[in-house]
């Protein structure tokens, strides 16, 4: 059985109306004073609407005065910004709260499920990622979710949404390889009309239609480096002004994080900001391979299957074409599975040469690295994919998408990338 540390904080009130009141928190930025807005509710007169926040950093607790008519003390002396020892106490208004972070450890077991969500899998790898997300969803933790392409991710995170409290409200996706520039910034924070050329009208970012839901960044490790800083201020500050806007907007989501890069190792290279991955990475889920569990094989097949003969399209596969599927390698993972059955071509005694077929090896190239020859062939399978999907769906982009699963949006800009009109 593995164990999982959650970060939390208690706050004990040591003097004021409700002495002795324990609230434990958790949570990477809480904030404290009398309006229901906070983490912290003190109904005081002397207390701020928004009084002060503790942010967890690299360094450990930060406690920031938000402009307070009182002030915030820390330990008997005024501060505007300090760190917070264990033990410390805090001063606001008439209330003092003594402080004490401390890390919950949850033991996480395999599940006993064979599926969770549209995620299926009997092996031992996918059994813990079912019972870490079982445990995880329920919190308000950041969630990491890791993985090649075509693992699962957005699946997975889409599965942690929906065994949330936030459940009932939006699941937003946002595409962090897709725009760049002002493009990208538009899409997760919003623009006021004419805030940049061709922003006609009003936008509303990401943030603000996930608002009470879920935010999921889809391979945020190509999120440009400039716009880094600006999504860990509004992750940080809980709050944020759109492009070319003075109106401060406040944000309620949960962030849930995927990459096929290592992370970890992207900071060390410089690659991506070491304080954003701190504020992502609070519970890590590995997805492994299907080349790694091809005891799952069957059951996704079977999902297939089912999904097919909703539309009365029964799949054809006999015993051999089962053991072609088995004996593949998979470079696209379940994606690229999923591709060649929804394509309803007929797998049997010559499977493997027509997996072949549907998935041919590229030509690699010795100059380039291991991970330019694998980002080029991922490119490839993608185009491969959405031109084929494009051609069961005539050429009709709602229909497509809907076969797929996929946001309309998210199709067209796939589209897009790849150069494919229809």
């Amino acid at each position: 059985m593995d164990a999982i540390s959650l970060a939390q904080c208690k706050l004990t009130v040591v003097k004021g109306p409700t002495r002795g009141k324990e609230y434990v928190l958790s949570g990477d930025v809480i904030r404290v004073g009398k309006s229901d807005e906070n983490d912290l509710v003190l109904p005081e007169e002397t207390v701020s609407r928004v009084h002060l926040e503790i942010l967890r950093d690299t360094k450990g607790y930060l406690l920031r005065d938000l402009h307070s008519t009182n002030g915030t003390f820390l330990d008997g002396a005024e501060i505007r910004e300090a760190y917070i020892r264990a033990g410390s106490v805090i001063t606001v208004g008439n209330v003092q709260l003594k402080f004490q972070p401390f890390e919950e450890r949850i033991d996480v077991a395999p599940s006993s499920r064979e599926s969770l969500g549209e995620l299926v899998g009997r092996s031992q790898g996918m059994r813990e990622v079912f019972g870490l997300i079982e445990r995880v969803a329920p919190t308000e933790a950041t969630i990491l979710v890791e993985g090649e392409a075509g693992a699962g991710k957005d699946a997975a995170a889409r599965v942690a949404h929906a065994h949330s409290k936030r459940q009932g409200g939006p699941f937003v996706a946002v595409d962090c390889r897709g725009p760049a520039g002002q493009a990208i910034e538009s899409e997760l924070f919003g623009h006021e009309k004419g805030a940049f050329p061709g922003a006609h009208t009003a936008r509303q970012g990401a943030f603000e239609l996930a608002q009470g839901g879920t935010l999921y960044l889809d391979e945020i490790g190509e999120l440009p480096m400039d716009v880094q800083p600006k999504l860990l201020r509004v992750l940080e500050q809980r709050e944020l002004k759109r492009a070319g806007g003075n109106r401060t907007i406040k944000v309620d989501v949960r962030v849930i994080a995927s990459s096929r890069r290592n992370l970890q190792r992207e900071t060390e290279r410089g690659r991506f900001r070491d304080d954003l991955f701190f504020r992502l990475c609070g519970v890590t889920v590995r997805l492994p391979p299907l080349r790694e569990r091809r005891e799952d094989i069957p059951l996704i097949v079977a999902q297939v299957r089912a999904r097919r003969e909703e539309r009365g399209h029964p799949l054809e596969l006999d015993a051999a074409g089962e053991a072609a599927l088995a004996a593949h390698d998979w470079p696209g993972n379940v994606r690229e599975l999923c591709a060649v059955l929804e394509r309803g071509m007929p797998v049997s005694a010559g499977g493997a040469a027509a997996l072949g077929e549907a998935a041919p090896d590229p030509e690699f190239d010795p100059r380039k690295s291991y991970r330019q020859n694998k980002d080029r062939f991922e490119r490839g399978f993608e185009s491969r994919y959405l031109r084929w999907l494009l051609g069961r769906a005539e050429g009709n982009i709602s229909r497509a998408a809907r076969e797929a699963d996929m946001d309309r949006k998210y199709l067209h800009k796939l589209l897009k990338k790849h150069n494919i009109v229809t």
